[in-house]
């Protein structure tokens, strides 16, 4: 169990220095407004996802120090954090096409310095994906050529990484994780244009403001101090592992947001049909008319559909819970990473 564990319960917002919620409470704020929360969500409800995703990203580098400590290093790698979430193929894929168009956006910056700024081609970088991940952070739109192409990121625990010769790829292979990957993202791609399709251009510019949101970019010290580097792991982080931390958290804000929406949607249905204290008289509740008087503002999520969120999102894996009937004294599940 993590040093941290039981931390996502303290609700107490004086727990935390000023520091921390100057600088994260509107990056929490911006990413559960992009992932639903349409509401003003409640200081006391962004510090206890803060929480988590402290946690989380806690957990994430002890555990990665142990595998490079088996290796006989000190020093963790972007495989080790990699290699945590190895079981979701989808957040796997879209991890690894994130990095392989950093890497795109990287070479073809390097291209660009080398041939005086951008005007060999006659075409400006233009950074379409930035820091956002729902978008797969695409590279530039400019740098799109052949000479520029995506690679594709190997893992050393991939069946194809135990030869030496490679098998050419083919256009028309499928492959599983692409496939739950783009599922996935074109859902998230759909819930977004719902959103954004009755915005006008200062909803919409702000939306997109939002989508920029990371708890990273142009915080990297802030980051290293919070996430607990020097104490928790000696590693210093280089800039791969920074950029892989700030996609997962972003990811962590995501599904928890999405979780939390989700119970208060099935309590809200609830009280739908029970009937409110107010209208217990009524047999049936009436659909809202044209010229009915507007309901009441939706109220955001709060500290308790987080907490549910949480805990539905560490309820283990089917086969994890083979033979778990059996006791087995103190013992505590390990905290699951999500």
């Amino acid at each position: 169990m993590s040093l941290t564990s039981g931390l996502y319960f303290s609700t107490d917002a004086s727990i935390l220095d000023d520091h921390s919620i100057k600088t994260d409470f509107d990056c929490v704020a911006q990413m559960m407004f992009v992932s639903g929360e349409t509401a003003d969500p409640s200081l006391e409800t962004t510090t206890m996802i803060e929480n988590i995703v402290q946690q989380q990203v806690i957990e994430m580098l002890t555990r990665a120090t142990a595998l490079a400590a088996r290796r006989g290093t000190r020093t963790i790698t972007t495989d080790d954090l990699i290699f945590l979430i190895r079981h979701d193929r989808a957040k796997v894929s879209r991890l690894r096409t994130f990095l392989s168009w950093k890497d795109v956006r990287k070479s073809a910056k390097d291209s660009d310095v080398k041939g005086a700024g951008g005007g060999a081609d006659g075409v400006d970088e233009f950074d379409l994906g930035g820091n956002d991940p729902t978008l797969g952070t695409g590279p530039a739109v400019g740098t799109r050529n052949n000479k520029n192409k995506k690679a594709k990121v190997g893992l050393p625990w991939d069946v194809s990484s135990f030869y030496s010769e490679q098998v050419p790829e083919r256009e028309d292979e499928e492959d599983e994780e692409e496939e739950e990957m783009t599922a996935a993202t074109l859902e998230r791609l759909r819930q977004a244009d719902e959103r954004t399709n009755g915005m006008n251009a200062a909803e919409y510019l702000h939306f997109s403001e939002c989508r920029q949101a990371s708890f990273t970019f142009r915080k990297g010290k802030r980051f290293r101090e919070w996430a607990g580097f020097g104490v928790v792991t000696d590693s210093k982080p280089n800039d791969d592992i920074v950029d892989i931390l700030g996609f997962l958290t972003y990811e962590i804000v995501t599904l928890l947001t999405e979780e939390a929406l989700k119970v208060k949607a099935s309590e809200d249905a609830t009280k739908v049909e029970g009937g409110d204290e107010e209208k217990t008289g009524r047999k049936r509740r009436r659909e809202p008319g044209l010229f009915d008087a507007p309901e009441e503002a939706r109220k955001p999520i709060g500290p308790r559909h987080i907490q549910e969120a949480f805990r539905r999102l560490q309820e283990p894996e089917l086969k994890a819970r083979y033979m778990s009937h059996i006791p087995k004294g103190s013992w505590q599940r390990p905290l699951k990473l999500i």
